[in-house]
């Protein structure tokens, strides 16, 4: 039995980097970006929730698509940075919680699991995947990115993407599936 990797596990990541993931400068994350905002298939978003936004580089982005983001992450370092970066954009909200437990109020037409849905444990992508439905205005869109390569995460990313869409299935048809050599693209829309 896997579990949820905790917060301190990314606080420590935070206190020994301001970008772990190397997010503002690595060509992967770059291009990955590009490859999650051209699959969105709407062009712009009424509201839209980013869970696991770290210092808010894809943030930055994808605020341009929408007319309200919520974007939440749960180390308070990242979020930190995430807010410093996004100041100018006042239609840009933070919030500091760890899915499933923590989540926003409201309805989305756009959710957006970026490499977060592995850091969970089975148990917790089945709740993760009932918030999802339970928050998704009719006709919103869910788009998963994960990376498929090695990791020390409770799941791998396969593992993480399929979990997911068969909690979900019968509440969102799987619209499409991108996958490269370092990570997959699953889309998912209340249709």
């Amino acid at each position: 039995m896997t579990t949820t990797l905790p917060v301190s596990y990314f606080d420590a990541l935070y206190a020994r980097s301001d970008d772990p993931w190397r997010f503002e400068t690595s060509a992967y994350e770059q291009a990955k970006y590009q490859a999650t905002l051209d699959a969105l298939p709407g062009p712009r978003y009424r509201r839209a929730l980013e869970i696991g936004c770290s210092i808010g580089v894809l943030t930055e982005r994808l605020a341009d698509r929408c007319e309200q983001l919520v974007a939440m992450d749960p180390a308070s370092k990242a979020l930190e940075l995430a807010r410093s970066r996004c100041r100018q954009i006042p239609h840009v909200t933070f919030v500091h919680g760890q899915a499933p437990d923590d989540w926003p109020a409201g309805r989305f037409d756009l959710i957006l699991l970026s490499e977060v849905v592995y850091y969970l444990s089975s148990d917790d992508v089945s709740r993760l995947a009932k918030r999802v439905v339970g928050s998704l205005a009719p006709g919103g869109d869910v788009e998963l990115v994960h990376w498929i390569r090695e990791t020390d995460y409770p799941l791998s990313g396969d593992e993480a993407a399929e979990g997911f869409i068969a909690e979900v299935s019968g509440a969102l048809c799987l619209l499409g599936q991108q996958r490269t050599h370092d990570y997959r693209l699953d889309l998912l829309s209340r249709r």
